[in-house]
Order: structure tokens, then C-alpha cells, then sequence
């Protein structure tokens, strides 16, 4: 198990390394973008629960950003299935679904934690400095990037071409992108549009990690709740796996 999920995620970094150079500057462009034309530019001095709009904004910017990388890794996935065929080397060799999925979970895990880093950078010239040190906030991302590290796993298993792959995006990530508490309280937005949006995972994270990085305590709940849904996207990308291999 151990060496299996070993192989697994060192083959992800190997490939992450040699893309690093294009991949740093892409995971920078959009919260930079976000940053300036939302927290600078419409955001202005406009205050949200006693703090600044940017310094509301950073943190869902960083819970959007690792869901997005995390998920992300599905696409690594795909091309490894479709065009190199090395799914079906992974197939053949002594290596379990379970440490399959861990692997490439880490790796997703690992993309996220990558931009959470290159968010907290491009924050500080907009004088944005929150409790990066805090704990729970990394324990939130952690969190946040496991669940969707693991949907995207499971989800590669099920896709047929890249062309599903963005579909399955648009349905998914795209809507928690905007709807998850990432640009604004979700409390302006009507009753009936409040209940369905707790039941997004996204919700869950930016609220914890939002809340710690603000020195406030967010409670058990949401770290309790993203470790479950982890948990449980991670047992069924272990399924559809070992479906795939068979």
C-alpha cells in the first residue's frame, strides 16, 4: 500500500515539476484579476462583518482556488488515460485501487496547497494580512482540497472524453465557484436560495477558513462535515477504480 501510493503520487510530481514554469503563472491570473477588479477596484472601502472587502475576499479566493487545483487533477488523469494509455500500466502492476486514489488525491492535494501559497503572496500588496499561522485554517484548506481531490478522481473514472470532463465542470465546480460564499456573505442572497447553497461542500470550507484566518472560531461543524464528504468521495473513487479495472 505504501510504495503503491508512493509511485502514484511521485509520477504526478515528476509531471508537475517539468509544467511548474506554465503552472505557477496560470494559478496566479485569476485571483490576481479577482483582487484587482472585485476587491480593489468595486470592492473600494465597502466593509463586510467589521472587515474590509479584500480581506473578506483573500479567503474565498483561497477556498475557490483549492477546490479548483485540487479538482484539477482529474484532467491529469484523463490525459494519462487517453492519450498515454498509462491507467493501463497502473492496471497491470501490483498497485490496489485504494492506493491508486490516494495517490493521485495527494497530488490534487498537493496542487491546491501550491496556490493557496501564491494566494497569500499576491494578498500582501493589497495589504491584505490575516492569521495565516492559525491552524484550522490549514486544517480547512486540507480539508477542502481532500474533498475535491477525491470527487475528482472518482469522476475521471467516469468520463469518456475531455469533452465530459468540461461538462462535468460547468455542472459542478463553476457553480460553487460563485455560489459558495467565495465573493459575497451568502446572507444578502434570498432565504430560498440560502438553504439550497448550505449543502455545497464549498459553502462549508470557505466558511471555516474564512473565519479562521479572521481569528474567529468556526466552529466544529464544518471541518466535521468536509472530512465526512471526503471520506466518502474518496471510498466511491475507490469503487469506480476498481470498477475501471475491471
Amino acid at each position: 500500500m505504501l510504495r503503491g501510493w508512493f509511485a502514484i503520487y511521485y509520477r504526478e510530481m515528476l509531471v508537475m515539476r517539468r509544467r511548474l514554469p506554465r503552472m505557477l503563472p496560470s494559478m496566479a491570473v485569476s485571483p490576481l484579476l479577482y483582487m484587482v477588479a472585485f476587491g480593489y477596484a468595486m470592492g473600494g472601502q465597502q466593509v463586510v462583518d467589521g472587515h474590509s472587502y479584500v480581506d473578506f475576499l483573500l479567503p474565498g479566493l483561497i477556498a475557490m482556488s483549492t477546490m479548483i487545483q485540487a479538482f484539477a487533477i482529474s484532467s491529469e488523469i484523463n490525459i494519462a488515460r487517453f492519450y498515454f494509455h498509462i491507467f493501463e500500466e497502473f492496471q497491470a502492476a501490483p498497485i490496489s485501487s485504494s492506493a491508486y486514489v490516494a495517490g493521485e488525491v495527494l497530488a490534487g492535494m498537493t496542487r491546491a496547497h501550491i496556490s493557496v501559497l501564491i494566494i497569500i503572496v499576491i494578498g500582501f500588496p493589497f495589504g491584505v494580512s490575516l492569521a495565516y499561522y492559525n491552524p484550522l485554517f490549514w486544517c480547512g484548506t486540507i480539508l477542502n482540497s481532500f474533498v475535491f481531490a477525491s470527487l475528482a478522481v472518482g469522476l475521471a473514472m467516469v468520463v469518456r472524453s475531455h469533452a465530459d470532463q468540461a461538462m462535468l465542470s460547468n455542472f459542478f465546480i463553476t457553480p460553487m465557484a460563485f455560489l459558495g460564499g467565495t465573493f459575497f456573505p451568502l446572507e444578502r442572497l434570498p432565504v430560498w436560495i440560502q438553504k439550497p447553497l448550505t449543502l455545497l461542500p464549498l459553502t462549508h470550507a470557505s466558511t471555516a477558513i474564512r473565519t479562521s484566518l479572521m481569528k474567529e472560531n468556526p466552529g466544529f461543524f464544518p471541518y466535521l462535515l468536509l472530512a465526512v464528504i471526503g471520506a466518502l468521495f474518496f471510498v466511491i473513487a475507490v469503487r469506480l477504480v476498481g470498477r475501471s479495472r475491471d
